[in-house]
């Protein structure tokens, strides 16, 4: 079975006016609020990976801005939060053990901005496939990740860094399936 995609649509950063500042303005912006999200922190007990608002900010930037912009953007949060800005979870910067996650940020921007260019952020339901693979792509780094900085086998890096996890994701992703299908809309009445 093959994957029948529209052909490349608008995303939400289209409409705003400008070329080059718009689109240097929107990058940094997408990384300030994935730094904002990630300030909403709730430790997991028995996992050094805390959920927070970031996935959810990251899979919105990429989805709003597009491949390109969405990518850059998630590139500029990983650089400047490595680098010592204090907006990776509750304030950190640095290297924390969930890095790979926020690298995986990068990639799933890119999916998820490509698909959402392919009408991916249209409906609800396009919404939800669009944010599972995103998702997907960040645990694909992650995980590998965490394994890595920590020494636990795939097992217990799933047990700790992706099964506590899901439900929240789950609920970011019915919230992304209900805002981009309705900033579309509330698009199309101007």
């Amino acid at each position: 079975m093959t994957l029948a995609l529209a052909p490349r649509r608008t995303v939400l950063a289209d409409f705003v006016p400008g070329a080059l500042v718009r689109d240097l303005g929107l990058i940094a912006a997408g990384a300030v609020f994935t730094g904002l999200a990630a300030q909403v922190v709730l430790p997991i007990p028995g996992s050094p990976v805390p959920l927070t608002g970031q996935t959810f900010a990251a899979l919105l930037v990429g989805a709003s801005l597009g491949w390109q912009r969405g990518a850059t953007s998630m590139l500029l949060y990983l650089i400047a939060g490595v680098a010592g800005v204090p907006w990776f979870q509750g304030g950190s910067s640095g290297v924390p053990v969930s890095l790979g996650y926020v690298v995986g940020f990068v990639f799933a921007g890119a999916l998820v901005g490509y698909l959402a260019g392919r009408g991916g952020d249209r409906t609800p339901v396009r919404v939800i496939g669009t944010m599972v693979l995103g998702n997907l792509v960040i645990y694909s780094v992650g995980v590998p990740w965490l394994m890595a900085m920590t020494g636990m086998s795939f097992a217990k890096a799933a047990a700790v860094g992706v099964l506590p996890f899901l439900l929240g994701d789950a609920l970011k992703i019915a919230l992304a399936a209900g805002v981009l299908p309705g900033a579309w809309a509330l698009l199309r009445r101007r």
